[in-house]
């Protein structure tokens, strides 16, 4: 059959994977977005439907005025004698954890701190023993990654932290992932930064610590050789053996938004790759070591239809799974219905790192529009593009003295910009819309019985090249203003 990449479309970025009987789950990073580390399942391996987050507690993570891509970085998750454990890091506070369940559609455990540092933390499970990998510095100031032995019960330091692999000199070396394959192990890791010259890398060894022998032809994944190709930024990958025996990575890549426009607003996605192992024990990746936009492969069964859901409304997504909030939220001030949604507006913006009233669902694809109907009381209220506090495009409904108009604003670093409007006297409803494609959004209105466009704005300034950071543009429902209750209705997000 024939597969299209990305498979998760949108900001899911850092995927890892474990397999248990015939099921397939994957957990993403979140930043600064709560709950935190959505969970995914899967019986083939292209269809993934979402079915919880790992963080789902304030207890659980530290969120409060974190910035923008700080937070919940890359987790991990395995599987091992029943118990699912999903390890990370709070880069924020500089703390690795891991919490555990063993139920994985219920809640999930109090952290379990492990006091080494680095990113991106590994589990590996062998005879008894459980190894804790991250990379950074190991005791002694060594650099690489750092691998110890932790007692899983209260994770505490079993062995002093070692580096075991340098890497094979590409900058930011990251995302250890410790198998064992047909007696050897196998330490697979990205380098050359989550950007475009991102690459997956790997090497082998006789023994968990090493040493550890790089493959000959490294790096075994990458695209940063296609110029003007749509796929970009390929790395952090995890390997997973399906049920035929058959090796595949998942990993993460992006698509900018034309051939030669090297600039990506949707973040980091999730994408499969086929793996092969040669009689040397050494595997290769991709096609030719790269990432296609497609496969054909025999791999996958023919009756394996991949299937894309291509509208999102209130009725047909799940305001715990697809939706999330800045932060910690006050949930006091949301009003989630199977139809609709109540927000009160606070004093805190869009545009400081705190927790607005804000909700918000991933922007999937390049070409969409958006509508939403909005019904104000007082203050603003209305749809905002979200990268960041310091970038994002709003078109709100916002009340003045003289009545209502909907205004829209372009947030770009430090120019912020109301770019037009329109009056509507004392109409305090509007349906607001934007149509989006790859290059721009348009802002649209319709009041009184007229649709009127209020200003186009560049994808470009919303992305990761302009922004920086390591997240993707939200699609968020916002209310700001002390005592405004704004009430959002026939929300619909259509892609094309």
């Amino acid at each position: 059959m024939k597969y299209n990449n990305p498979l998760i479309k949108g900001f899911y970025p850092d995927p890892s994977v474990c397999k248990v009987e015939d099921t397939y789950y994957l957990v993403c990073s979140s930043f600064q977005y709560f709950p935190g580390v959505p969970i995914f399942e899967s019986k083939d391996l292209i269809n993934w439907k979402q079915i919880g987050h790992c963080l789902t507690r304030e207890s659980q993570v530290q969120l409060g005025k974190v910035s923008s891509s700080g937070g919940v970085f890359a987790p991990t998750i395995r599987h091992h004698n029943g118990r699912f454990y999903m390890t990370t890091t709070n880069d924020t506070t500089r703390q690795n954890f891991y919490v555990w369940t063993d139920d994985i559609y219920g809640e999930w455990s109090e952290p379990i701190h492990v006091d080494q540092g680095g990113i991106d933390p590994d589990l590996y499970f062998e005879d008894g023993k459980v190894f804790f990998m991250s990379n950074g510095k190991d005791d002694n100031g060594i650099g690489g990654i750092v691998q110890c032995e932790i007692d899983i019960e209260t994770g505490d330091k079993l062995s002093q932290s070692r580096s075991i692999w340098q890497g094979t000199g590409g900058r930011y070396l990251e995302s250890p992932h410790m198998y064992k394959i047909n007696g050897r192990y196998y330490l697979m890791a990205a380098e050359g930064g989550t950007e475009y010259g991102h690459m997956v890398t790997y090497a082998r060894a006789d023994s968990i610590s090493g040493p550890f022998e790089a493959y000959p032809n490294n790096p075994v994944l990458t695209n940063r050789n296609l110029g003007g190709y749509e796929l970009q930024g390929v790395g952090h990958g995890d390997l997973i053996q399906d049920n035929d025996g058959n090796w595949w990575m998942l990993h993460l890549g992006f698509r900018q938004i034309g051939q030669w426009l090297t600039y990506h607003h949707l973040g980091r996605e999730v994408f499969l790759t086929p793996v092969t192992f040669g009689e040397d024990g050494w595997f290769t990746a991709g096609h030719n070591g790269t990432v296609l936009t497609s496969f054909e492969t025999d791999r996958i069964p023919s009756h394996v239809i991949q299937r894309e859901k291509k509208t999102f409304t209130f009725e047909n997504t799940d305001w715990n799974l697809d939706w999330c909030f800045l932060r910690h939220p006050a949930l006091e001030n949301y009003r989630l219905e199977i139809d609709k949604a109540q927000l009160k507006g606070t004093a805190v913006s869009l545009d400081v790192p705190e927790s607005p009233t804000f909700i918000g669902i991933r922007q999937r694809d390049f070409n969409a529009e958006i509508s939403c109907d909005v019904q104000l009381t007082s203050g603003e209220a209305g749809i905002t593009l979200y990268m960041d506090e310091h970038h994002h495009y709003d078109l709100a409904l916002s009340k003045e003295d003289n009545g209502y108009k909907v205004i829209e604003r372009l947030n770009i670093g430090d120019i912020k910009s109301i770019e037009a409007q329109v009056e509507l006297g004392n109409v305090n409803h509007a349906t607001l819309k934007i149509r989006a494609s790859h290059e721009r959004y348009s802002f649209f209105i319709h009041a009184n019985g007229k649709e009127i466009q209020l200003g186009t704005a560049q994808t470009r300034y919303l992305s990761s090249e302009v922004a920086g950071g390591f997240t993707g543009v939200l699609i968020g429902l916002y209310a700001f203003g002390e005592g405004s209750m704004a009430e959002f209705s026939r929300f619909t997000c259509d892609y094309f």
